[in-house]
């Protein structure tokens, strides 16, 4: 049923047709692949072209080649497209759609209009959750959309919570509280125990399950499925990702989005891959801003990446310290991974990739074990 519910809303919303021919990257046992456009295919009958491994310099010269009119992405894909040298032959296509998610604001419009896409199905959804939502109308950098006249037609809203550990902030009658227009919250989706569409299916581990859920959200006894994802809704409704709880860190006082701080440097050194993450300095307060670059022959121009981060990031989320690796590990669906990289910190002596940090005077320099200690001893301030 929800296969049937994903693969339909999305044809619908999107505007497929039967005769659309569909370009699909993307590993089959992801839902955005085996179910959006394998979906097309076995309830509408239209033609699924399928390449076996993702390849940025080969991504429209499929499209081309096998007149492809709707064209698939996911996490990082567009960005390493963009990164491709540009062509005479970008905008020899007929596509008249591109869906999919990740697809940065920072680089929304540069993309679709080298490319010349007409029109952009970027949508957000977890397989296991209820709350899925598409942007069916082009707004640059929007998610999805939820009406502002009749908000409960689709039931999905936007609750506070802590941005310190993710947890929704109640009212005196205990219950949660929806954001307002341009105020960041977790999404959610109500759960309706007798519709298919509205259930929370849940993981093999049971205790991973209960923490996806939220009871007592708009009245006692209902509950809802929690995203763990900041998103905010501007005034007409339209919805933007900002972050992920987990990943959002305070440091000088201050909420720092590390999906924001990350689209920013991308931009700066060439669309390269960027992993922002907070790591903790002992004595100091929240956690200090940190970057990974995937650079292996260490070309990145870091007094220009400092001049960039002084003019584009006010100073509590301007990286203090950036590591150049070498190299990099994704996700089967291009997204990037961050943990380990949190958890090995900023300590030369045990990291072999270059380390450098912000100065006081804004310029980058390396981190020595004697200047790590210094830090840490709280001799140099940050």
């Amino acid at each position: 049923c929800r296969y049937i519910f994903i693969a339909a809303a999305i044809h619908y919303l999107c505007g497929f047709t039967s005769s659309d021919r569909f370009y699909t990257p993307l590993p089959l046992y992801h839902t955005a692949g085996g179910c959006m456009s394998v979906g097309q295919m076995i309830i509408y009958g239209a033609t699924v072209v399928i390449r076996k491994k993702f390849s940025a310099t080969g991504y429209f010269p499929d499209v081309r080649k096998y007149n492809c009119t709707v064209a698939q992405y996911i996490g990082e894909m567009c960005r390493y497209i963009l990164a491709v040298p540009p062509n005479e032959n970008d905008k020899q296509h007929n596509l008249r759609v591109i869906f999919g998610n990740g697809l940065r604001p920072q680089i929304w419009e540069e993309f679709v209009k080298r490319f010349n896409i007409k029109r952009v199905g970027e949508f957000y959804g977890a397989t296991e959750g209820n709350a899925n939502i598409v942007n069916v109308d082009n707004t640059v950098g929007a998610i999805g959309f939820v009406s502002r006249i009749i908000p409960t037609v689709y039931p999905i809203s936007i609750i506070r919570v802590d941005p310190a550990t993710g947890e929704p902030i109640r009212n005196s009658k205990g219950l949660c509280i929806p954001c307002k227009p341009n105020e960041p919250g977790v999404f959610i989706g109500k759960i309706l125990p007798n519709n298919p569409t509205r259930q929370f299916l849940g993981y093999v581990d049971e205790e991973a399950s209960k923490k996806k859920v939220v009871y007592d959200v708009f009245k006692h006894g209902d509950s809802a499925f929690i995203s763990g994802d900041i998103l905010v809704a501007d005034e007409f409704g339209n919805l933007f990702f900002k972050d992920r709880t987990g990943d959002t860190f305070r440091w000088k006082g201050e909420n720092v989005s590390t999906s924001e701080v990350e689209a920013v440097l991308s931009n700066l050194i060439d669309y390269k891959d960027a992993i922002v993450y907070g790591v903790e300095i002992r004595g100091q307060e929240g956690r200090a801003g940190m970057a990974a670059i995937l650079d292996p022959e260490e070309k990145v121009d870091l007094a220009k990446l400092a001049e960039g981060v002084k003019k584009s990031l006010p100073t509590y989320a301007r990286p203090i310290f950036v590591r150049v690796l070498r190299k990099i590990d994704l996700t089967g669906t291009y997204k990037l991974k961050k943990n380990d990289l949190q958890k090995e910190g900023f300590d030369p002596r045990k990291i072999s990739d270059h380390i450098y940090y912000l100065t006081p005077s804004g310029s980058y320099e390396i981190l020595s074990p004697e200047i790590y200690d210094k830090i840490i001893e709280g001799v140099i301030r940050l």
